[in-house]
């Protein structure tokens, strides 16, 4: 998370704070929750959990919680956290008991019953506590950032766990993909809002106000999902350029001097970045829904537009050419390529003379080494998107991304984003994938379904150079 981000986060909590002020009735703990504010911190939560008083008093209460956790540091969240997770899980005894009345239910009646107090025993006291706050102002948002700082602890506290697993769960219902509504940004929209994209974009860095408004011409257009009970805050946003052809090259894209076209003359709408703003959100898939959604939307109003294809990155390409350079017996070049880069190389090498080309940061602008590594990056590339597996999907994460979404590898661009992020993610090669409106669901069936991934001729034919 950059420093940014990590603001807006801040500023929010902020806001949480002045929401959920009650008039003091509380002192609220040290910053580091010593023992005495760790107990009444726990007195606090069964309150919460006995709703003394009904529904308004208990979130009265969960309100009071929540700012006491915006009240402490690092270390006093993590113990927040910890008494959570270890204090507040499910309680075994009472779902064995409950299993046992099941079992012993005879009648229809008894088994309703049964099953109801089974499926209550099920559910957590940490996640009743932390449903309640489904109905604060600016409480889901409270929750969602709760998540991102738990999602930071639990890497090196497994403890934690099974408290991340049981708020994804309780988060995905509320985030399910009927509840979102997608709108459209534009260079109208509220500045604060503007100012969020900026921050959150993690594809291709917005570097100014004027780079952002050239991302809102009218020859393009930003799309994001929101949600009812967090308004103002985007949770995936995706930009897309409406061009004639398929684009093949980021910086050109990008280009702030170059004119604006006419969107009612353009025939393709090419995605090039899509970035997840809220990390609380992780694991909970919206990119799928929002790519269809926004091509739909596009396809209604311009219905010139006939191709939907995004310029994407390769993260994965150079650290998986680098490991099978790493092994001693790689074999990943035919016996022309081998002879070819050993010529440049000037030695033989057991690699065939790439790692030593590739070992040099200038390798990509000698015009000469460029041209004599392309069709051998080329073909790698390609062997790496159509066979790189990881367990049954693909290794590459956007590969899988966007092959589970029913699009088909369209084209492999070489030196299509030469900035340095994409010389070191993949020697400046960019995937155009292919999102055929009509053939989405045939391609999402055969890959999620036995691992085909779908390319076109052109991706097939450099299989076999």
């Amino acid at each position: 998370m950059n420093d940014q981000s990590r603001g807006f986060i801040d500023r929010t909590l902020r806001g949480f704070r002045r929401a959920w002020r009650l008039g003091g009735r509380d002192r609220v703990p040290e910053p580091g929750l010593p023992d005495g504010d760790a107990q009444r911190l726990r007195d606090k939560i069964d309150a919460c959990l006995e709703a003394r008083g009904g529904d308004v008093s208990a979130r009265a209460r969960a309100a009071e919680l929540g700012e006491a956790y915006l009240a402490l540091n690092a270390d006093g969240r993590r113990r927040f956290l910890a008494i959570l997770a270890r204090e507040y899980g499910v309680d075994k005894n009472a779902v064995d008991a409950a299993i046992a009345e099941r079992a012993a239910a005879t009648r229809p009646v008894s088994r309703r019953i049964a099953n109801a107090k089974l499926s209550r025993a099920l559910v957590s006291p940490r996640i009743r506590l932390l449903s309640q706050f489904n109905g604060l102002d600016q409480g889901v948002k409270f929750l969602v950032d709760l998540r991102a700082e738990l999602l930071r602890s639990a890497q090196t506290r497994p403890y934690l766990r099974p408290l991340d697993s049981e708020l994804r769960q309780l988060l995905e219902s509320w985030f399910d993909v009927g509840f979102l509504n997608l709108e459209r940004i534009t260079w109208e929209t509220p500045a604060s809002l503007l100012e969020k994209l900026i921050a959150y974009e993690a594809v291709h860095r917005i570097r100014s106000w004027d780079d952002l408004k050239n991302r809102l011409e009218a020859d393009r257009r930003c799309y994001a999902f929101f949600h009812p009970n967090m308004p103002g805050e985007p949770l995936i946003f995706v930009e897309v350029a409406l061009v004639t052809g398929i684009s093949d090259n980021v910086q050109q894209l990008l280009d702030e001097s170059a004119p604006a076209e006419d969107p009612d003359k353009a025939d393709s709408a090419i995605f090039y970045s899509i970035s997840n703003c809220q990390r609380g959100l992780a694991g909970i898939s919206f990119g799928n829904f929002l790519i269809k959604q926004v091509a739909d939307h596009i396809a209604r109003r311009l219905p010139n537009i006939r191709n939907f294809v995004t310029l994407s990155p390769v993260p994965g390409f150079r650290r998986w050419l680098e490991a099978r350079l790493a092994s001693p017996d790689a074999g990943i070049l035919t016996a022309a390529e081998a002879r070819t880069l050993e010529a440049q190389a000037g030695a033989q090498s057991g690699d065939g003379g790439l790692k030593t080309l590739l070992a040099d940061p200038d390798c990509m602008t000698n015009e000469k080494t460029a041209s004599l590594l392309q069709p051998v990056l080329m073909r790698l590339c390609a062997t790496y998107l159509t066979t790189a597996r990881q367990d049954s999907r693909a290794e590459d994460r956007v590969a899988h991304f966007h092959l589970s979404n029913g699009a088909r590898i369209e084209r492999i661009n070489w030196l299509a984003d030469t900035s340095r992020r994409g010389i070191e993610q993949s020697f400046g090669m960019m995937v155009n994938y292919s999102y055929r409106l009509d053939q989405v669901e045939r391609n999402h069936e055969a890959y999620t379904g036995d691992g085909t991934v779908i390319a076109a001729s052109a991706v097939r034919k450099l299989l076999k150079t």
